[in-house]
């Protein structure tokens, strides 16, 4: 089956390395097909930025999402872009402290405050870790497993530990939600 997965936000919070990192774990470690398309503003930093990317068991014959039944959405500016066009019963996953949105009865919305969660930890860059970590625990497309093999050989031995503590996070954070606990 296909799966579409949109990352959005600005440039400097790991848009694009969080769709790389998807995309490995699916074929590194789960086995399946992935594509991953990207496009940023002209800005290194600040601008916007997406990472689009397919999943499917079989060869991903068309590498361009129509629909994404995921997306996750790290700033304003993302979300008034890529924020309206997920399928209907999909997920869309939001970091509340970074954007204000419209109400949604045609999708699952699950807040999730990475960058404080990733503060809280000690170091604000690993936000887009903590949303790998909710991503494995709100649409298990790609294994948890799997995603956090791909994060720890994607990121510097010395920050291993940081960034298995910024997934855990996000994981927990989501299946907490989920069971109605927070």
């Amino acid at each position: 089956m296909r799966y579409e997965i949109r990352f959005a936000g600005f440039g400097g919070q790991g848009i694009i390395s969080a769709g790389r990192i998807t995309g490995q774990a699916a074929v590194i470690y789960d086995g399946k097909h992935s594509v991953l398309t990207q496009s940023y503003g002209p800005e290194a930093r600040g601008g916007a930025c997406a990472a689009e990317v397919v999943v499917d068991e079989r060869v991903v014959d068309y590498p361009i999402l129509v629909q994404p039944e995921i997306a996750i959405i790290m700033s304003q500016d993302a979300y008034n872009t890529y924020g309206r066009d997920i399928r209907p019963g999909g997920t869309l996953i939001v970091d509340p402290d970074l954007l204000e949105r419209e109400e949604r009865s045609d999708v699952r919305v699950l807040e999730v405050p990475a960058t404080r969660l990733a503060e809280g930890l000690g170091r604000k860059i690993v936000a887009n870790v903590v949303m790998l970590g909710a991503l494995g625990a709100a649409a298990p497309v790609v294994s948890k497993d799997a995603l956090l093999k791909a994060v720890l050989a994607s990121v510097p031995p010395h920050t291993r530990d940081l960034n298995q503590k910024a997934f855990e996070a996000g994981y927990n954070y989501v299946k907490e939600v989920l069971s109605g606990r927070s």
